[in-house]
């Protein structure tokens, strides 16, 4: 937001600032995605027109001075316009990342000062009414997007209006009368970087892999198969191996196109192997529905950024629900009871004796 204020005041004191009467602004921002490595940027194109007027409500002639303040000493301005009264001003004072004009004001006169550009930023774009309150009168600021997913910083104003376009909102901030030292902003959607997701599904794998094992390991306790620690290993080393590939082929691949290959590679290690150890049927119903739940499915919720946890948990739930409703009938006492002691042992050879 421009400032201005009474020159010729006392130079050892900053001059008195002089509320603006009218303040019309357009802003249209474009999203200009861009890669470095495994991680994607939210950068924006923006163009800035803005137009002011001040007024002269005293009964003397008053000389004031218009200051704008670039919004960052460390950005571009490109196809820059400042103007007053119609006429852009080809020389201006420009101090400490700011332009000062001097103008002089008859009692009751008003005049209008523009200020256009175009820039880039990244991130999250705001506009700024001070570093302390001030007051605003006929204020109006359109915004335009080229994206659909918009959001807002916490510490800034909501729109008064906004209106879908063919891609993506027309938004209104309008007063007529505004006391307000909070900033209007925007938060660019930001594009889902392949190295960070990689790492939040890793550390998320002991989880799905607990599922995982809880469920295979009460549905072959109450079927009476049996699994040997060494098998749930390697079963276990070919469902890690989806997060082993997913973290080096994401580098060559889409994300997307990584995950389903990965998916297949693990899938077809388990099954494959199960084969061998329960027999067909088990490895393609039990084993291959298990792991495409808590595996596939279960990994596939960290697409949806805010409910991957609500996901989880659900999943969580309705675990708990079909093993209960599995075991219900079960009798426990009969399922952990120690064989006989003159029963063979599973895998164990009858004793033969020498006849005398």
């Amino acid at each position: 937001q421009p400032s201005v204020t009474l020159a010729g005041q006392n130079q050892t004191e900053p001059g008195q600032i002089v509320p603006l009467d009218a303040s019309h602004i357009h802003v249209d921002l474009n999203l200009d995605y861009r890669r470095k490595g495994l991680l994607w940027y939210s950068t924006y194109r923006v163009h800035f027109n803005g137009l002011f007027q001040i007024a002269n409500h005293a009964d003397k002639a008053r000389e004031m001075e218009i200051h704008f303040a670039f919004p960052s000493s460390r950005a571009m301005y490109d196809n820059f316009h400042f103007t007053v009264d119609g006429k852009e001003i080809q020389e201006t004072r420009l101090e400490q990342g700011a332009i000062t004009e001097r103008i002089r004001l008859e009692p009751g006169q008003t005049q209008e000062f523009s200020v256009s550009y175009d820039s880039q930023g990244l991130d999250r774009w705001n506009y700024n009414f001070g570093s302390s309150v001030r007051r605003v009168r006929d204020f109006s600021l359109v915004l335009t997007t080229d994206f659909d997913q918009i959001d807002f910083p916490q510490d800034s104003i909501s729109p008064t209006r906004k209106e879908p376009t063919a891609d993506g909102w027309k938004l209104a901030w309008e007063y007529s009368n505004l006391m307000t030292g909070v900033q209007i902003g925007m938060i660019l959607p930001k594009k889902l970087n392949p190295g960070p997701w990689v790492g939040q599904v890793t550390a998320a794998a002991p989880v799905s892999l607990f599922l995982f094992f809880f469920l295979l390991f009460v549905i072959t306790l109450v079927r009476k198969v049996r699994i040997h620690p060494m098998n749930y290993f390697f079963i276990g080393t070919g469902f890690f191996s989806f997060h082993l590939l997913l973290a080096y082929l994401v580098d060559h691949v889409s994300i997307h196109a990584a995950f389903w290959i990965c998916s297949a590679v693990s899938v077809f290690l388990v099954v494959s192997y199960m084969r061998l150890v329960v027999g067909t049927r088990f490895a393609l119903v039990e084993t291959a529905v298990a792991q495409l739940v808590y595996l596939v499915l279960f990994s596939y919720t960290f697409f949806f950024r805010g409910y991957t946890g609500l996901a989880i948990t659900v999943l969580c739930i309705c675990t708990l629900f079909i093993v209960m409703q599995f075991t219900g009938r079960v009798n426990w006492e009969q399922v952990f009871a120690r064989p006989e002691k003159n029963e063979p042992k599973p895998g164990s050879f009858p004793e033969r004796h020498n006849p005398s």
